[in-house]
């Protein structure tokens, strides 16, 4: 998959470039093609690309060698037993309302590329197979109607395992950028410069009459059914609503703040701004986790101080809004890191032993999943693999796990490759 590239595969691509938006391509349309059935909650998906270190955030071991605990310290939080990074003040604040799993355990892939697949569609990656994201999947699981994309994917994604893969680009994110830009505004909403409303009300009812003349043609039935998708497409255009709900600059100056004037707190809190106003899947890429190299100072001055801040951010103002219960946040990379630390003063990749953290969705508060050994290096209680992760995403969110999809040439591809729920983590 390249992130670069324009989808589309739909017929008469080139008419629908020219005649519909303008949008450099049909790129919004197949963002709007999802409908199937599905529950109400929502899921923000905030990613650690490159892989975050268990022992310097959620699963320190303080005890251990200094060329294992390496350089930070535990602090206490709300939740008892729960000792995090103190470069994690925030995080500890809305500890109570977590679940930390810490025995999280992968193969072990050997690359970034596969390990991002498998983590962000809990399928183990397979040669000339693209799998699906879990937004993804959960997107076509639902019923989808209105104005706005069923999702949305913020900041730039820096891995495969995205988007819709198999299930085709109708179900990728519709990408909305960085909120943390001067003067942001969503490109595809925009219309192209020199372009008018009235202008594309007008090009709106043309490609409408062409559809229609096109309906009786059998070889045509892509573009009928990608024409519901287009319509929206002019819907989320014309729509003060859809506006308005990627208009970060609506929030209060409190709230901003509050999150941290960070692309990582702007895109959570755009995040929450749009599954307030029914996105069902938002996915928040935060980078720059592969820490060989000056893993300390790079997670100081980089890298923890902005995550916390946006993230507990987004948790306590969900939580206040009454929306946590109905939105899954999870975060989580692709692996953890070393224990020992190299002679670079970094961490490598290591998928033994790892950690993620799910908060709301009706996910169980306050409480910790499994445990490692005195380095963080092995699973020593309650091993959670891949497949077990995605279950129990896909169960909060109300997904049949046992489900099968089928690929364009009919392969059946099921939406949870055995894994079971962590049953201990659902409410």
């Amino acid at each position: 998959m390249n992130f670069q590239r324009n989808c589309d595969g739909v017929a008469r691509r080139d008419f629908l470039k020219l005649g519909a938006l303008g949008f450099g391509g049909v790129s919004l349309p197949q963002f709007l093609h999802a409908q199937k059935k599905g529950s109400s909650k929502s899921l923000i998906f905030l990613w650690l690309g490159g892989g975050a270190p268990q022992m310097d955030m959620y699963d320190m071991k303080p005890e251990a060698p200094s060329d294992i605990r390496g350089e930070f310290k535990p602090i206490s939080t709300k939740l008892d037993g729960l000792q995090v990074c103190d470069l994690l003040p925030h995080t500890a604040k809305v500890a109570d309302k977590l679940c930390i799993l810490r025995s999280l355990t992968s193969v072990d892939l050997g690359s970034h590329e596969r390990s991002s697949r498998y983590l962000q569609t809990g399928v183990l990656p397979i040669p000339n197979m693209d799998f699906a994201s879990f937004g993804s999947v959960y997107v076509k699981e639902k019923a989808f109607k209105g104005d706005m994309p069923p999702y949305v994917g913020v900041l730039k994604p820096l891995e495969r395992g995205f988007g819709g893969g198999f299930l085709g680009p109708q179900f990728d994110p519709f990408m909305a950028g960085d909120p943390s830009e001067k003067n942001y505004k969503v490109r595809d909403l925009l219309p192209p410069q020199g372009v008018t409303l009235e202008r594309l009300g007008r090009r709106r009812e043309i490609l409408q009459e062409f559809n229609s003349a096109w309906r009786h043609v059998d070889s045509e039935a892509k573009l009928n059914s990608y024409s519901p998708a287009l319509e929206q497409a002019y819907n989320m255009v014309f729509s003060d609503k859809v506006l308005k709900a990627f208009d970060i600059a609506l929030e209060p100056a409190k709230t901003r703040d509050a999150y941290g004037h960070t692309p990582v707190g702007q895109g959570l809190l755009l995040a929450r701004r749009l599954v307030e106003n029914g996105v069902k899947a938002v996915s928040v890429w935060m980078g720059g986790w592969d820490t060989h190299a000056n893993n300390f100072a790079s997670l100081r001055t980089k890298l923890l101080p902005p995550m916390d801040q946006g993230y507990a951010a987004l948790v306590a103002d969900l939580h206040d809004r009454g929306m946590l219960d109905d939105t899954l946040v999870v975060q989580v990379g692709e692996f953890g890191r070393t224990p020992k630390v190299n002679k670079q003063a970094g961490r490598d990749h290591w998928p033994k032993a790892f950690s993620a953290v799910l908060a709301g969705g009706g996910v169980k508060k306050g409480l910790i999943v499994g445990a490692t050994d005195k380095h963080a290096a092995e699973v020593t209680d309650r091993p959670i693999t891949v497949e077990d992760f995605s279950a129990t995403i896909f169960s909060t969110l109300g997904v049949d796990i046992h489900r099968v999809n089928h690929t364009p040439e009919g392969r059946p591809i099921a939406v949870v490759n055995g894994g079971k729920p962590v049953a201990e983590a659902l409410a």
